[in-house]
C-alpha cells in the first residue's frame, strides 16, 4: 500500500524534517542523484526529532557510495544499519542477509537505500509483496547534471525501469540536482524547470527541493519548498572526514 501523500516541510526545534511520510520510506534513483547522501540525512534529522531509526542498504549493485560504508557515522547518530552480505569488504558482489527480512516486524522509521538502477532495483523485488501489504513510501530522487538523465524524458524512463524491476511504485519525486562541490543556487534553480517537467510526465508531486545546507541563504527567495541537507557522503578516495559527493 503505497503512501502518495505530498511532503511538506516540518520545522520541529530547529529540525527540518521532510513531513507526510509512511515509516518505510524507499529511496531510489540513478548513480550520482545523490539518494545515499539523502538517506543519510534523513536518519539524522528523523533522529534529532525523537525517532527510532533504521537504515537498510539494498544497494548491492554499487560498491563505492553506499550506506554500509557509514556504520560508524550511523552508529554515532543511533541509527541501526542492516547491511548486505560481504558490505565493508573487497567483494563486489553483496548479498541479500535474512536479516533484511526483519524490517517487516522492526518498529520505528525504516529507510532502505535502494540500488541505482533495475538491477539494483531487484533486489528490492524480492519484498514487493510484503511491502504492498503495508505503508510505505517511495521516493525518486532526479539529478539533471548526471549524463544520463539530463532530459526529463531520460529521467522518467529510469524510473519506469527501476519500477518495473521492483515491482513498486515511485510516490513523489525528489529534485537533488547538483555539481558536487560546484553547485551554486543557480545550479539548484536552474533544475526547477527539469523537475517540473518530470512531475508533469510521471503524474507525481514533487515532494521536496534538496540543496546544500551551504547555499541556503542564496534559495531564501526561491519560491520553492528547500529540504536543507549536509554532504555526509565522501567519495572512496579521499581521506576521512572530507566531504564528497552530495
Amino acid at each position: 500500500m503505497k503512501e502518495v501523500r505530498p511532503m511538506t516541510e516540518l520545522q520541529k526545534d530547529g529540525i527540518c524534517l521532510p513531513d507526510g511520510l509512511a515509516d518505510i520510506i524507499l529511496i531510489c534513483g540513478h548513480y550520482g542523484c545523490g539518494k545515499t547522501n539523502l538517506a543519510l540525512n534523513l536518519a539524522a534529522q528523523c533522529v534529532k526529532a525523537g525517532e527510532k531509526v533504521t537504515v537498510v542498504d539494498m544497494d548491492i549493485v554499487n560498491p563505492y557510495f553506499r550506506a554500509s560504508d557509514y556504520g560508524p557515522l550511523l552508529e554515532s547518530m543511533g541509527v541501526e544499519l542492516i547491511a548486505p552480505g560481504f558490505a565493508h569488504s573487497n567483494v563486489d558482489l553483496p548479498s541479500i542477509t535474512t536479516e533484511m527480512y526483519s524490517i517487516f516486524t522492526r518498529t520505528g522509521r525504516i529507510i532502505i537505500d535502494v540500488g541505482g538502477d533495475d538491477a539494483g532495483a531487484t533486489a528490492l523485488g524480492r519484498f514487493s509483496r510484503r511491502l504492498k501489504e503495508r505503508p510505505y513510501t517511495m521516493l525518486y530522487v532526479v539529478n539533471k547534471y548526471r549524463s544520463q538523465s539530463q532530459s526529463a524524458e531520460e529521467t522518467v524512463e529510469l524510473l519506469r525501469e527501476i519500477e518495473m524491476a521492483s515491482h513498486l511504485e515511485a510516490c513523489a519525486i525528489v529534485s537533488n540536482s547538483h555539481l558536487m562541490q560546484y553547485t551554486t543556487a543557480q545550479t539548484v534553480i536552474d533544475s526547477f524547470e527539469y523537475a517540473d517537467e518530470v512531475c508533469r510526465l510521471t503524474g507525481l508531486p514533487l515532494a521536496v527541493t534538496a540543496a546544500e545546507r551551504r547555499i541556503l541563504p542564496d534559495l531564501a527567495d526561491c519560491g520553492r519548498k528547500i529540504w536543507p541537507v549536509d554532504v555526509l557522503v565522501t567519495k572512496p578516495w579521499e581521506t576521512n572526514g572530507v566531504q564528497g559527493d552530495c
